[in-house]
């Protein structure tokens, strides 16, 4: 078994869907500049509100990826 390094990066994804799709925009924007993406982890969850409103799902992601010499 060979040995590998990971990097944990921590991004925010929005959605004006729900949290799920915050998260997966998070996901998809960062699979376009970082390779051999991992894991990702959800470490918050908030809303942006306006005038009692939501106008936005906010969600904290953890994602890790292989880290290259």
């Amino acid at each position: 078994m060979s040995e590998s390094v990971y990097k944990i990066i921590e991004l925010v994804g929005t959605s004006k869907e729900s949290w799920e799709k915050a998260a997966m925009n998070a996901v998809e924007r960062a699979s376009k500049s970082l390779r051999d993406l991992r894991i990702a982890e959800v470490s918050q969850l908030d809303m942006q509100i306006n005038d009692g409103k939501v106008e936005a799902y906010r969600v904290k992601v953890k994602v890790s990826f292989k880290f290259e010499n």
